[in-house]
């Protein structure tokens, strides 16, 4: 009998533990699997370490109807180390095909083809030497289901009914329309041109400045476009369309800025009425908190488009149709964001974060997504103040799902949360509350800015510089914020005649540090609390600071009253 109770029990704890690891399993995100072709799309492989970018010259030919193209992308490139075995991989996604690769413009090259990944038998070359391939190619393209948000191209017709096109490829990778080394670390060091060939109907626009417009005499048009900066792969972008222009020359920090605008014909009168007054401001304030506008040289283009947005270096597009807000909704909930328009100024705030600062590795792309984020606040700071901006930036984290970490499996080009976008804004919120110092805050963003001018980066070089110039050992804050879904937790209380307070962090990481300043209009405290009890002498004004909404308003934690212990 009692050997029958034993098992009975032991099947039932093991029914138990089976009920408890099933629900726990359905709680907890599905991993993903990573495959060979993710691998070859996201890290540094031994065919793309071999050789650094230097420039990109790409044609392309698109076709309204048939929903193909046709074009060449010459890649030039420098050897920077010595392997014989001289294998280079060109990224080209399917259903697009290449054609013939030549080599230094005479001789073609062998290559097969794995995925979406070319693998081409180049000539030995020695390091230091400068070669280069045409890589040309065609074929039906990917259509975009949902642009900016699924990549390819997307071709359909303004309200006059004539054809409209352009291209988004964030994430999924400039790959998806034209043959290149598909990875953020490695951006063409003297730029890039494109040259788009469309009918003579319409216009097509593309980054920096026009360098030939040539009418070829059988219906179609070529343009010519060109940047001299470095500039990421996604960013590289045609638009096609009825466009006209109009410009003007903007008194900045570092001179005279080329401000061009491209929109429809018919939105020409409205465009010149609604687009200047947003880009100065946005000009003003982004000058003023992150240093001057980082492509001086190419200039500034504003870019009428059919999807809401993308910030395309020196192209941004536009699609907000002349609203304020997000396509006319505030994503904060306060009203704030619903006195300027979104587009234009999130999307020019990643010319600073994203195309002058670009991340290596897609997992880091909080870098591009969560400071242009923060540069909605800073800009309604700039423009309407510091109370307008902290119940911004506390309304956008009704946006935080805290469904998985914010940065993703590295070499794999996988995507964290989008969590990306409004998470890193709250922390870098708080690190400037906690700092109480906003000269040095703007110069750590200004320095940023200058440190990494044109560069790809690291978190670990961001972070590192942040704490550095703060002065301050910030690397538990990141962690929390960008390496796990926890909301840190502040427990307090204060003694029976409240002259001392005792506080704690819980629900953090290990050695969670963030310095918490609470204020009011009559006094102000520092406090650093640690995961042990603290204890705080509080003067007689000071109490009122330990104010559980206050603090939350001010920082993105929970916070909490206990008991005394």
């Amino acid at each position: 009998m009692q050997n029958f109770i034993s098992v009975i029990r032991g099947i039932i704890i093991s029914l138990i533990c089976l009920v408890i690891f099933t629900t726990t399993k359905a709680q907890t995100p599905a991993s993903k699997i990573f495959t060979k072709a993710d691998t070859l799309r996201g890290s540094i492989t031994p065919e793309r370490a071999w050789w650094n970018l230097i420039r990109y010259d790409i044609t392309v030919k698109p076709d309204y109807e048939s929903k193909t193209i046709s074009g060449s992308n010459t890649i030039t490139y420098k050897v920077v180390n010595d392997n014989n075995k001289r294998m280079m991989q060109i990224d080209l996604q399917e259903p697009l095909v290449i054609d013939s690769i030549l080599f230094n413009h005479s001789g073609r090259l062998h290559f097969t083809k794995e995925g979406n990944a070319w693998h081409v038998a180049v000539p030995e070359q020695k390091k230091a030497t400068e070669g280069n391939v045409t890589v040309y190619y065609h074929g039906q393209v990917r259509v975009s289901v949902r642009p900016p948000w699924s990549a390819g191209w997307t071709f359909t017709k303004d309200s006059l009914g004539r054809p409209w096109m352009t291209v988004t490829c964030q994430g999924s990778g400039a790959s998806v329309w034209y043959p290149c080394k598909d990875h953020q670390s490695d951006e063409p060091d003297k730029g890039a041109s494109l040259t788009v060939i469309v009918p003579d109907t319409l216009v097509a626009v593309a980054n920096g400045r026009l360098q030939l417009k040539k009418d070829n005499a059988d219906g179609t048009t070529t343009y010519k476009w060109a940047v001299v900066n470095p500039i990421s792969n996604y960013c590289i972008i045609p638009y096609i369309g009825k466009y006209v222009n109009f410009s003007e020359k903007y008194a900045g920090e570092k001179g005279s800025l080329d401000v061009n605008y491209w929109v429809l014909d018919y939105n020409l009168t409205r465009a010149k009425e609604y687009m200047p007054l947003q880009v100065h401001n946005m000009l003003k304030s982004f000058e003023y908190w992150f240093g001057p506008y980082p492509f001086y040289e190419d200039g500034y283009q504003l870019i009428e488009t059919s999807h809401s947005g993308m910030e395309h270096q020196s192209a941004v597009s536009y699609g907000n149709k002349y609203k304020f807000g997000y396509g006319g909704r505030d994503g904060s909930g306060t009203g704030w964001g619903m006195k300027w328009d979104f587009i234009i100024i999130h999307e020019s705030g990643h010319e600073w974060f994203g195309n002058n600062i670009t991340s290596k590795d897609l997992a880091d792309m909080y870098i591009h997504e969560g400071f242009t984020n923060y540069s909605e606040t800073l800009f309604i700071d700039h423009i309407f103040g510091k109370d307008a901006a902290n119940a911004y930036n506390a309304g956008i984290r009704r946006g935080i799902k805290n469904d998985r970490p914010v940065i993703a499996k590295y070499d794999v080009n996988d995507q964290g949360s989008g969590d990306m976008y409004p998470k890193p804004s709250n922390m870098l919120h708080a690190i400037r509350h906690g700092l109480d110092n906003d000269t040095l805050f703007r110069q750590i963003l200004r320095g940023m800015n200058k440190t990494f001018y044109h560069q790809t980066v690291t978190t670990q070089q961001i972070e590192n510089y942040i704490s550095k110039q703060a002065h301050y050992d910030y690397s538990k804050v990141f962690d929390q914020y960008l390496r796990t879904t926890q909301i840190p937790r502040l427990e307090f209380y204060l003694d029976q005649d409240q002259k001392n307070a005792f506080y704690r962090w819980t629900n953090c990481v290990s050695g969670f540090n963030m310095p918490l300043v609470l204020q009011n209009k009559n006094a102000k405290l520092k406090v650093i609390p640690t995961e042990s009890w603290k204890k705080q002498p509080l003067k007689s004004n000071e109490a009122p600071l330990f104010d559980t909404a206050a603090i939350v308003k001010m920082y993105y934690i929970t916070a909490a009253v206990i008991e005394k212990k």
